[in-house]
């Protein structure tokens, strides 16, 4: 095998689940992570259709069912609490949920005894000749692999060393979104509820068995210019954004002071022509992010890996080829997935005219067939894609 070596960036979902597949392929795998350990918290991510015969292979299915969680039901209420609409049941739980925290725990379990993680670190230079990267760390000293692979999220540090500045690839879908861990203050077992005002919306979802809760905040905002590592800073952006608001916000937003955990980004896209430049490539987010709107960066990120990893071990030694191969077959199921994430106006409408619409919507679809239409919808394109079975 000429590609022997591969260190990869990001200890999330895309990586692990990479490194997973290359380590049985007999590649030699460090993961390198800027946190200084895995990351727990995170709202619940779920995985349809293709995807789950990748997990039943990795043999990891039972343990991820272990944690598995279920969204219960789910009202939209106003500041009164009172409900004013309906989601439909299943509408955002997919075929099989897990809390993201959970979900990162699973992988690193599988992968801590086969897989050279390094915490605490990340990759400041990359430096590619015909045989291999040299490749320049925060912390650690200078190493040399056969591949990189950026696996570190919509804002890669590898994509930007590698591809150029993050605004070449980032499309913003006009959204905000922090997520952070409260207790579960509302009683609401596994259901949920949404409260929305013009141009945002506030949600408290039951998670860990009903022993908590999670809070998610959304805002319409054309970009904003913030440190997305300044947490102090976001949440500040945050108070000033709901400031004044009713119902269970004032509450959540002291919470969210105390909260373990916190999460803040816009709702964005990565498209790029291309996710590999020499021996560096990218997987997951870091390639292809669909956003939280679409539900599909999950599933899209196993895949990604499943695939990249096959083709490498099929190419035995011809990086470039594999990387031909892994973005032929992923850009039709990319593209799917990221088109259901166009028109975020339903969720955060940003007019009067278009909330009143909103509420309308949701207050008749239960008792529609566009019920089964927005629930199926999903599914479909989740199974639009059949990854080969690799030697």
């Amino acid at each position: 095998m000429k590609t022997k070596t591969v260190l990869i960036s990001g200890a999330s979902v895309a990586g692990p689940a990479l490194a997973f597949w290359l380590h049985k392929y007999g590649f030699e795998v460090t993961i390198v992570e800027q946190a200084p350990a895995i990351r727990p918290g995170g709202y619940a991510v779920d995985f349809r259709g293709a995807v789950l015969p990748v997990i039943e292979q990795m043999g990891l299915m039972d343990e991820i069912r272990s944690y598995e969680t279920r969204s219960g039901k789910i009202r939209m209420v106003d500041e009164n609490n009172r409900t004013v609409a309906r989601f439909p049941d299943g509408f955002t739980s997919g075929e099989l949920e897990i809390m993201r925290g959970d979900l990162v725990k699973v992988l690193y379990e599988a992968t801590r005894d086969q897989v050279s993680y390094i915490f605490n670190d990340s990759v400041t230079a990359l430096l590619q000749d015909e045989t291999g990267v040299n490749v320049t760390f925060r912390n650690s000293r200078p190493a040399r692999y056969d591949l990189v692979i950026g696996a570190d999220g919509v804002h890669s540090k590898v994509r930007s060393i590698a591809f150029g500045e993050e605004h070449k690839y980032l499309s913003h879908l006009g959204l905000y979104i922090a997520v952070f861990t409260t207790p579960n203050f509302m009683d609401l077992g596994m259901d949920g509820l949404y409260y929305g005002s013009l141009g945002k919306r506030v949600g408290v979802f039951g998670a860990c068995e009903g022993k908590e809760a999670r809070a998610s905040f959304y805002f319409s905002s054309g970009p904003l210019h913030y440190d997305y590592r300044d947490v102090e800073q976001q949440k500040s952006i945050i108070r000033k954004k709901f400031a004044g608001e009713s119902w269970k916000v004032p509450q959540l937003l002291e919470m969210m002071d105390t909260a373990p955990d916190f999460y803040f980004d816009a709702i964005s896209q990565i498209k790029m022509d291309s996710w590999s430049n020499g021996r560096v490539a990218l997987v997951g987010d870091a390639a292809h992010c669909a956003s939280p709107m679409a539900g599909m960066g999950t599933s899209m990120a196993f895949i990604g890996a499943y695939i990249l990893a096959g083709e490498l071990h099929e190419a035995n030694g011809d990086y470039q080829k594999a990387f031909r191969h892994y973005e032929t077959t992923m850009r039709p199921f990319v593209k799917r997935c990221q088109d259901m994430a166009k028109g975020s106006d339903w969720f955060v409408p940003d007019t009067r005219f278009k909330q009143w619409m909103s509420n309308q919507f949701w207050k008749i679809l239960p008792y529609t067939p566009w019920k089964n239409m927005m629930i199926e919808m999903p599914l479909k394109i989740a199974r639009s894609i059949t990854p080969k079975v690799y030697a």
